[in-house]
């Protein structure tokens, strides 16, 4: 059944359409219709791969993943590819489904083809590609600059091409703000995107990325990271400031302290040499026996 679905998508055949089409670089060539909408099987040594790809970064094993299953029922949803001049095609979507597939030793894919000049084509695939569900903050706030600039369109345009509110488009787009520290860091997954936008209200990049840091090394939520710059805003800025130095006599005794209690005892010193210390416990028993201790 696979297999008579596919002749019928195919029409007269591959050899037939391409000879055909060779010449075909718009939609009012002859034979164009012919085209446009066609599924075919492309050659894969026949396709480039499109420029304006919003998506930088393809993961290894999540391709390897998509190779197998591709080489077990092969390419369930053709790749999109626009027609260039002689039997040669360029990528609008589907690269990680062609990549995939050369790394599986396919010779050919099925595709759709389109007829676009180069900044439908841009559109197209910046569009298309922002749909996805597995692009990254920072690729999307990227290829909504890109719209912005290279189609020069608005952020209410922007909002109704890709189907999101405005208040959306323009929250993925301050992300662009941040340190690209803290961007690499969206990127690979160390935070999220509700990180990134409580961090956008602090315009100091260091302060930016003393918080970033602090994040990252006592896990915080987003809830947490909110009321952090919260209080960096307000005049609080004891949250982010690295401890003060402990005198030397305190470092020297602490070791043997904690020692003695049984666990890591904390110290805190102010500028005129007063300070506490603070003793955790993690049970009843534990407290019973710190407090035998101090008798």
């Amino acid at each position: 059944m696979a297999r008579a679905t596919k002749k019928q998508a195919l029409g007269r055949g591959l050899s037939a359409l391409l000879k055909e089409s060779s010449d075909i670089v718009s939609a009012s060539d002859k034979n164009a219709d012919k085209v446009v909408g066609s599924i075919i099987e492309i050659e894969l040594d026949l396709i480039e791969v499109n420029p304006y790809q919003p998506r930088t970064y393809f993961n290894e094993e999540a391709l390897r993943e998509l190779a197998s299953s591709i080489k077990e029922l092969g390419v369930i949803q053709p790749i999109t590819v626009r027609k260039l001049e002689g039997n040669t095609f360029q990528l609008v979507s589907g690269e990680r489904r062609f990549r995939a597939s050369k790394l599986i030793g396919n010779k050919t894919v099925p595709a759709y083809i389109r007829i676009a000049n180069d900044q439908e084509m841009l559109e197209m695939a910046l569009v298309e590609n922002i749909q996805r569900k597995n692009l990254d903050p920072i690729e999307v706030a990227l290829s909504y600059q890109r719209l912005i600039n290279e189609i020069q369109l608005t952020q209410e345009d922007l909002s109704t091409r890709v189907g999101k509110k405005r208040s959306t488009v323009t929250n993925y787009l301050r992300l662009l703000k941040l340190d690209p520290i803290i961007q690499t860091g969206m990127r690979d997954g160390f935070i999220s995107m509700g990180h990134g936008r409580a961090l956008i209200n602090i315009e100091n990049k260091d302060e930016q990325l003393s918080i970033y840091e602090k994040m990252l090394k006592e896990k915080l939520s987003v809830r947490q990271t909110e009321q952090l710059v919260k209080n960096l805003k307000e005049g609080t800025k004891s949250t982010v400031q690295k401890k003060k130095v402990l005198p030397k006599y305190i470092k020297e005794s602490l070791k043997d302290i904690s020692e003695y209690f049984g666990h890591k005892i904390d110290v805190s010193v102010t500028s005129n040499e007063k300070g506490k210390i603070t003793i955790p416990f993690h049970s009843k028993e534990d407290f019973k026996r710190i407090k035998n201790l101090l008798k």
